[in-house]
């Protein structure tokens, strides 16, 4: 697997999709390697209980901007696996290239073509839905990436039906190369043994004993719709006063706070920062509506997260939401972008508790079937099958560096790609023909603003390898 982010380096939701995913593949028996840029955090090299097998590569210098930095961590990842294959590449054991979505492109595509062996790609959003448009030649480079990537893979995977209509409609990607697989959710980590004192305690730190509490948990960016809550809260405020409003999340939150301050709504609009592992998931117990109202979602995993927890759960009907959330069945839908829509929502859940219990009830039910990361884990080797038996009946097979047909070794020796594997052989894509904005991502050690400070975060990773092992 290639991907940019793997715990305990979490800049999206990728990072924890990857996770999950490869711990339950190695339990049913597939070797798994993933690539992933390194982080002061975990060692370069580790093979985690599960048995995955973790590579973190560096960058070779400091980049200049986003792409650049993509463009590096591809080239280091393009090296690290090849050196990986002249280890395996004499037993020829089935291998295939997963590459999450389009920041993998360029060193999955590369292998592809040397190794003459097959690639999948994932999917996970694409730039023009989360843009609403391609405006600009930065977002113009991503979306070609995009395409390219949908173009190349063997198969790809998508989350949601949605999603599946999107890489057709965008990449003119063929419906029947596209396989539809649900993200996941380990409820496990959300049921764990609390006392109503100690939950009384926890909330007492968010709310006044009287108060409902409508938390919010996600990044502050206007595809999220934070903004639409916000202007939705004073009209439930106006209906229902004893209702609290907890907003989880990092980011630069001054102009959400200012709009909070200038609507009167301090008291009732609690920022907690940055929060994950147990303190979050004890936050989804406390709440009595999770609510998710996003513009553009592929999938919406916090969704899963709030139903794992027990909380009512309330979503827009923007992308993939729709299918993760079941209005009048597992919870409540809003019309995206509309406050008056969200509020409507949000007091139907707040004065229907019968209703939403028997919500979270079938939500609970559908969690451990169509979201449980062990189906995903089956659906997801029912393609790489599929994938490699294709591939083996194809005339890939017979130009393949891969010891499967005669005069592999002949055809990798003329390559020399054991000298590759010392050097590298990865050639970037054209930059951007315009100045591209240093969007360029903060440490890992502050990937959130007002995050914890570096001794709190390796507590938090030991307690994330701790609920894994759990």
């Amino acid at each position: 697997m290639l991907s940019w982010e793997y715990p305990p380096r979490i800049v999206g939701g990728i990072s924890p999709h990857v996770y999950e995913l490869s711990q339950k593949l190695a339990a049913r028996g597939i070797e798994v390697h993933v690539v992933t840029k390194a982080t002061p955090l975990a060692p370069d090299e580790e093979t985690e209980p599960s048995g995955v097998q973790i590579h973190r590569v560096h960058l070779e210098k400091e980049p200049d901007n986003f792409v650049h930095e993509i463009q590096l961590l591809n080239k280091a990842t393009d090296l690290r696996c090849r050196q990986l294959l002249e280890e395996w590449r004499e037993e020829g054991k089935p291998t295939i290239f997963h590459a999450h979505d389009w920041l993998s492109l360029d060193s999955a595509r590369s292998l592809k073509y040397e190794y003459q062996l097959p690639m999948i790609a994932t999917v996970h959003a694409t730039e023009q839905g989360r843009n609403q448009g391609i405006h600009n030649d930065l977002q113009r480079y991503i979306h070609e990436a995009e395409y390219w990537l949908t173009y190349e893979a063997w198969r790809v995977i998508v989350c949601t039906q949605y999603m599946k209509d999107e890489v057709n409609r965008y990449f003119n990607c063929p419906g029947d190369k596209v396989d539809i697989i649900y993200n996941g959710v380990d409820a496990k980590k959300f049921r764990f043994e609390w006392s109503d004192e100690e939950r009384s305690a926890w909330r007492g730190k968010l709310a006044l004993p009287n108060e409902k509490i409508v938390m919010y948990v996600g990044r502050f960016v206007r595809e999220k719709g934070i903004h639409v809550l916000l202007n939705a809260a004073s009209v439930v405020l106006a209906n229902e006063p004893n209702t609290k409003f907890v907003i989880v999340g990092g980011g630069n939150r001054e102009s959400l706070e200012k709009f909070v301050r200038w609507y009167g709504l301090t008291d009732k609009v609690l920022f907690t920062g940055f929060m994950a592992n147990r303190s979050l998931h004890q936050l989804y117990r406390c709440a009595d509506v999770a609510v998710f109202p996003s513009l553009y979602e592929p999938f919406g995993i916090v969704a899963l997260e709030g139903m794992a927890a027990g909380a009512a759960v309330i979503a827009s009907d923007a992308g993939g939401l729709k299918e993760v959330v079941l209005h009048e069945e597992t919870g409540l839908t809003h019309w995206a972008g509309n406050p008056e829509s969200l509020a409507w929502a949000i007091l139907h859940a707040l004065r229907n508790p019968e209703k939403t219990e028997a919500f979270k009830k079938a939500a609970n039910k559908r969690l451990d079937t169509e979201f449980d990361w062990g189906l995903i884990a089956d659906q997801t080797i029912a393609v790489y099958d599929r994938v490699w038996n294709e591939f083996l009946g194809s005339y890939w097979a017979d130009r393949t560096l891969w010891p499967i047909s005669e005069g592999a070794r002949e055809r990798a020796e003329l390559l020399r790609v054991k000298d590759k594997a010392k050097t590298g052989a990865y050639v970037a894509r054209p930059m951007p023909n315009i100045a591209v904005p240093n969007v360029k991502l903060p440490a890992d050690e502050a990937l959130h603003p007002g995050k914890k400070p570096q001794d709190e975060l390796e507590e938090d990773l030991a307690l994330f390898k701790e609920s894994d092992r759990s």
